[in-house]
Order: C-alpha cells, then structure tokens, then sequence
C-alpha cells in the first residue's frame, strides 16, 4: 500500500498513513477518464435547441406565382427553404445528450485521477481545514502555506466560513467529498483532501460504503 503524509493547514507535517491501492494505486488510463469526462460534459447540455422546418413554419398554404411564364423558378410555396421565411433546412433538433455510463466505471475514473494525483505529487492531505472568520485573506493565507496555486479543496463536513472565504479566490473551489466530481478533479492542478474526506473517499470508491 502506498503512504501519503498528512500536514496541517500551515504545511508541517503531522504523521502519515497508508491509502487504499483499489483507490490510489490504479494505473493511468486515458481512454476511461476521456470516454467518463465526455458523458459528463454531454449530460451538462440542454438539448433544448430547435429550429422551425417547413412543417412547422406558419403560412405557405398559396403559391407565390404562376409555374410557367415568369421566367423565374417555379416555387409551391413561400415557406420553402430557399424563401425569405421560409424554414429551415437540416437544423438543430431537440436532442437528449447523455451517454450511459455505469456507476462502477465513473467510480473506477475518479480512483484512476486520484491514483495520477499521488503519483505526480498533486495530492495534500491536510489533518483539518478552518477558518476562524470569513476571510478572502485568511483563506489565501492557508492556500499560500500549502502552495497551492490552483486547487480543489474537499472536505467531509460542511464548512461555510471555508466556503464563503473561497468563494472569490480564482482557481480554488470548496467542496464535499460526496460532491467531487471528475470534471473539478481534472481542472486544478492540486487536490487537497482532509483525513475524514479521504477516508470517506476510500470507503465509497473501494467498495466498502
């Protein structure tokens, strides 16, 4: 089993512990990580988008001239596609996005970035994270002494005074360890994790919660 060491929040270092190698210890594996990051950016669109074809533009029932003698295309109506108002042809549609993919593989996806994270230095267990006061300042004070420039902060327990002191820091988010997700992993470049959120962590994606 791997070992990670544990810090507090001004970055001295307060023990160690061994982490879970169904967790932290997986091989690099793009091609899961890519196909469980495109379902998960596919869900986020609306699928809302439409536009009208000839079926649905109103209007049309007459036909604009005669068919012969005009010199001029014959036309049925003024709703075609080449006519001014007329609909669309080959337009967006209303389309459901989302791709299936099952809980063991978005699991197994995440355990794959938390496994890079260790291996490439990126990940920070902190024994506890608080603040005494919401503070934009304070909160930059912690992540200064972790040197951590561009992060994802997870917690086990909800934390306001962290969450609202980090909320106007650019490239640094606050979130619960049943709300880290793959898309927040793979856009920072520092995972900083609590103890009681890497166990939690551990428990759910070892299969053991």
């Amino acid at each position: 089993m791997a070992e990670v060491k544990i810090v507090d929040q001004n970055n001295n270092e307060v023990g160690s512990r061994e982490v879970s190698d169904a967790v932290f210890g997986l091989e690099a594996d793009a091609g899961l990580v890519h196909r469980v990051y495109h379902a998960l950016a596919h869900a986020q669109r609306s699928g809302t988008h439409s536009t009208k074809t000839v079926a649905d533009v109103s209007g049309g029932g007459k036909k604009p001239f005669k068919q012969k003698g005009t010199g001029r295309a014959r036309q049925g109506t003024t709703r075609a596609h080449q006519m001014r108002h007329g609909g669309t042809a080959h337009g967006p549609q209303p389309h459901d996005y989302n791709t299936r993919i099952n809980k063991k593989e978005r699991r197994r996806a995440v355990a794959v970035v938390l496994s890079d994270a260790l291996r490439e230095g990126r990940l920070i267990v902190v024994d506890k994270l608080g603040l005494e006061e919401v503070k934009t300042k304070a909160f930059i004070s912690v992540r200064d002494q972790l040197q951590v420039s561009s992060g994802l902060f997870v917690l086990a327990e909800e934390n306001r005074k962290l969450v609202l002191s980090s909320r106007n820091v650019p490239l640094s988010k606050v979130v619960l360890d049943g709300q880290m997700n793959l898309h927040d992993m793979l856009k920072f470049d520092h995972l900083v994790l609590t103890e009681a959120a890497l166990i939690n962590i551990e428990k759910r994606l070892g299969g053991e919660g």
